[in-house]
């Protein structure tokens, strides 16, 4: 079984661009959204501007992912928890903040390289667990926690 995943926090905003976070935290993001941001292809318009900071390190086990993100954001933590909290507030809603978890089972842009049976000298990517100083973070920040798993298998695909 193939596997590929990332992991990013982001902060959210209907009316907060990346670039105020980004000026207000004094980070530059990795990624980016616009808030209903012209494409040329028919895709979903981005629902809220959204600054992020992602890790898509391959060979890392999603708990290696979300330690190097934490790591990365934990010096600013008091600015990124004053900045989800204002959100919230403008917002008039939950979940400016989220740790964002995606993984893609059965993907074939990684077949070659995390199949199954995993070498023994190979971590196991598909076991994962938060440790404590993620779970302050999050709750410092008063992120939310989402996970999407996905099943690339094209049977599972087709319907």
């Amino acid at each position: 079984m193939s596997l590929r995943q990332f992991v990013y926090f982001a902060l959210s905003s209907d009316r907060v661009t990346a670039g105020e976070m980004a000026a207000f935290l004094g980070i530059e993001p990795d990624e980016t959204t616009v808030r209903g941001s012209r494409r040329t292809a028919p895709v979903a318009l981005p629902a809220s501007h959204r600054w992020k900071v992602v890790c898509r390190e391959r060979g890392l086990r999603v708990d290696e992912q979300i330690t190097e993100v934490v790591r990365r954001l934990r010096p600013h933590t008091g600015r990124v928890a004053e900045l989800a909290r204002r959100l919230e507030t403008e917002e008039g809603s939950d979940g400016a903040a989220v740790l964002q978890i995606v993984r893609y089972f059965n993907d074939s842009e990684e077949a070659t390289e995390h199949s199954l049976p995993v070498p023994l000298d190979q971590p196991n990517l598909f076991g994962w667990h938060l440790d404590r100083d993620v779970l302050d973070f999050l709750a410092a920040t008063r992120a939310v926690l989402d996970v999407d798993e996905y099943d690339m298998t094209p049977e599972a695909t087709k319907d």
